[in-house]
C-alpha cells in the first residue's frame, strides 16, 4: 500500500506499472509506445437528462467519450455536496479513460433542481439535513432507475455496468453492488457502511446484505478519517473478508474526502494513485468499449 499506509484486505492482481517514454524526439519507439498506453480520440462530452422517480424529477448528468460504440457504464455518486465542481470533474476524468458515467442528483426530493451546496459549515449542515429526510428505499428506486438507464442506452454495454462514489456516495456506490448487474464497485471513503447509518434509516444493512454481491469491490480509506475510524474499518473488512480475491481494501495516509480537489484535505499524490487503481480496477472488470 502506498503513501505509508497498509492493505485490509487481499489485492487483486496489480496492473501493470507504467513505462517512461523513451526520451527522444520523433521516435518511432516513443509513438509506437503512446498508442499502447492511450486510446485514441478520448475527448468527451456531457449532457443532462431528466427522469422521474418515484413520481419526482430527478436530474442526472451524464459525461461520455466522444466516439462511435458502445462503453462501459459507471454509475457515480456524490458527496451531500450533490453536483460540485470537485464531482463533475472526476466524473469528466472517469469518461476521458472511455467509460460512459451517469450522476443523479441523490436529494432530488428534497432540494430543487440543479442545488448544488458549497463546501463550507452552512452547506454541510444542509446536506446532513437533506441526508436524514433521504430513506434507503429513496436512494435504492434512484440505483434501479440509473442502472435502467444506463442498460438501455445506445451508448452504452449493458453487460458492463459499475459503480463509484464518495462519502455518503461511496455507501451508495457499495448498495449498488447489490444489484447482479454490477460487476465492479468502487467507493472512497464510504461513510455509514460500519454503523449502517444511511440517511433517514439507523440501519441500511449494508454490510450484511453484501456477502451476496456479485462483482468486485474496491474501497478506499484515509488514515485519519473521523467518520470510518479504524475499528469501522477493521469491521468492514472482517465482514467482508469471505468476498476473498474479489475485495481490495486500500488504506491511505490522508484525510477523509482527500480527492475532492479543493480545499485543504486534497492530497494530489494519494488521488492520483487511486485513480489509476480506479481505472485499471474497472477496465479489468468491465472491459472496453465496442465498436
Amino acid at each position: 500500500m502506498r503513501l505509508g499506509g497498509r492493505r485490509l484486505a487481499p489485492a487483486q492482481p496489480s496492473p501493470q506499472e507504467p513505462r517512461d517514454l523513451p526520451l527522444q524526439r520523433g521516435g518511432a519507439a516513443a509513438i509506437e509506445l503512446a498508442r499502447e498506453r492511450y486510446a485514441p480520440g478520448m475527448q468527451i462530452e456531457t449532457r443532462e437528462i431528466e427522469l422521474l422517480v418515484g413520481g419526482a424529477p430527478l436530474r442526472v448528468r451524464e459525461c461520455a467519450p466522444r466516439r462511435p460504440g458502445r462503453a462501459p457504464g459507471v454509475l457515480l455518486y456524490s458527496e451531500i455536496f450533490q453536483l460540485t465542481g470537485p464531482i463533475c470533474r472526476a466524473m469528466e476524468r472517469l469518461a476521458g479513460h472511455g467509460f460512459v458515467v451517469a450522476a443523479p442528483e441523490i436529494f432530488h426530493r428534497v432540494e430543487a433542481r440543479g442545488a448544488v451546496l458549497p463546501y463550507t459549515d452552512e452547506g454541510r449542515e444542509r446536506g446532513l439535513q437533506a441526508a436524514a429526510r433521504t430513506s434507503v428505499a429513496e436512494h435504492d428506486a434512484v440505483r434501479d432507475a440509473l442502472l435502467e438507464m444506463l442498460s438501455r442506452s445506445p451508448r452504452v454495454r449493458s453487460e458492463a455496468l459499475g459503480a463509484m462514489g464518495f462519502c455518503i456516495g461511496g455507501h451508495l456506490a457499495l448498495r449498488a453492488a447489490l444489484d447482479p448487474r454490477v460487476l465492479g464497485t468502487f467507493a472512497c471513503y464510504p461513510t455509514g457502511v460500519h454503523s449502517g447509518k444511511l440517511g433517514r434509516d439507523a440501519d441500511a444493512g449494508t454490510l450484511r446484505e453484501l456477502a451476496r454481491a456479485r462483482g468486485a469491490l474496491h474501497i478506499v480509506f484515509g488514515s485519519s478519517d473521523p467518520h470510518v475510524p479504524p475499528d469501522g474499518r477493521a469491521a468492514i473488512a472482517r465482514a467482508l473478508a469471505p468476498l476473498g480475491s474479489r475485495l481490495r481494501i486500500d488504506e491511505y495516509d490522508a484525510e477523509h474526502a482527500f480527492m475532492r480537489d479543493e480545499g485543504a484535505r486534497y492530497d494530489a499524490e494519494a488521488s492520483d494513485c487511486v485513480w489509476r487503481d480506479a481505472v485499471a480496477f474497472f477496465r479489468r472488470t468491465l472491459g472496453a468499449a465496442s465498436a
